[in-house]
């Protein structure tokens, strides 16, 4: 940390400018600034000394003394592990922030305080999961939404999930049956060998990492620029008991997916049509299973000419006729009838 800074702010964290101890020592000792109190000294939330507060937006907090302390000496020590000197200067630039704030701050309302923090930015959030996967000893989790996965996704935590390995830690990944088509996912799995088990269902809960089922990240906005991290243990053994249920429900990626027993219509037709017939337009449908909205309707008019329906009114009936609006309904009835078509045996 000690290496970055803003132009006008050329320090570091273990040697603020005048203006930006002001404004951190006052929020230490309050324990919240306003946001604008930040915009003359833009060092600050560079150097994560300040972060958005999760409860009010309009406020920052302040990292803790105790958690600057770390981040300087992990950084001095990789940056320049050879200069005592810089070590000196770090532990007495935190010791001097530590005496500003109350002294409850070693108590237990610490790891309150840190139990969700806010990431903003995609170095940071970088920065946090890299953190989180050196200390990673035992497992990692993960939720994987959308469809296929790109290239250059796979290819950017490669670096990660090799460290993992090379500690023996397990990992189990969740993804939606279309993810199955990309070869990119495929040839990861294949360069992962068993340490890694991949699983499919029909959609997923929105992105989610697990390590350790000690720390959580999920996004915090819709691209994904901000982040939370979680270590609150409630917060992250109910996400646990989230991500176990799912799994029990997926289909392993190397078994293939069940037949929907109606002849003409796929595995992923059936689930358009569940969610057709729960009301969701195409575009809802395309995002929560992982495909193009163009290729959505595709699917849809397939399913309208495979039931013989003329109007999407009558798309509706017929799923419910066949008993596609409730999934397995069909399997566990045995072979159906396409109304209007009795000669005609579904499978």
């Amino acid at each position: 940390m000690a290496g970055h800074g803003t132009d006008g702010h050329p320090h570091g964290a273990d040697r603020l400018c005048e203006a930006g101890e002001r404004v951190y020592s006052r929020a230490v000792r309050r324990g919240r600034v306003p946001r604008p109190d930040a915009g003359p000294v833009p060092c600050l939330l560079e150097l994560a000394l300040l972060h958005p507060d999760p409860d009010d937006m309009d406020w920052l907090v302040p990292t803790s003394p105790q958690e600057v302390m770390t981040r300087l000496l992990r950084g001095v020590y990789d940056e320049v592990s050879a200069s005592q000197r810089k070590v000196g200067a770090a532990v007495a630039a935190v010791e001097r922030y530590a005496g500003l704030g109350p002294e409850t701050q070693t108590g237990p309302g610490v790891a309150e305080g840190t139990a969700i923090r806010v990431l903003d930015g995609l170095s940071r959030i970088q920065a946090a999961m890299d953190e989180a996967t050196e200390a990673c000893t035992t497992e990692v989790l993960t939720v994987q939404p959308g469809g296929i996965r790109p290239e250059d996704e796979l290819t950017e935590g490669l670096h990660r999930a090799l460290a993992l390995r090379g500690r023996g830690v397990r990992m189990r990944d969740l993804y939606t049956h279309v993810a199955r088509h990309g070869q990119g996912l495929l040839n990861y799995l294949e360069l992962m060998g068993g340490s890694v088990e991949a699983r499919t269902l029909d959609e997923v809960i929105d992105r989610l990492i697990l390590f350790d089922r000690r720390v959580a990240f999920i996004p915090a906005n819709a691209d994904r620029t901000l982040a939370l991290e979680l270590r609150h243990p409630a917060l992250v053994e109910y996400l646990v008991t989230v991500f176990e249920r799912l799994w029990r429900l997926a289909i392993p990626l190397t078994a293939p997916l069940p037949d929907t027993g109606i002849e003409g219509i796929s595995h992923r037709e059936q689930s358009i049509a569940a969610l057709l017939a729960e009301g969701h337009q195409d575009a809802v449908i395309a995002e929560r299973l992982g495909i193009s909205v163009r290729t959505c309707r595709a699917h849809i008019a397939r399913l309208s000419e495979t039931l013989g329906a003329a109007s999407r009114t009558q798309l509706g009936v017929r799923i419910a006729q066949v008993g596609l609006d409730a999934p397995r309904r069909h399997a566990e009835a045995g072979p159906l009838t396409l109304p209007g078509q009795e000669s005609r045996t579904v499978r």
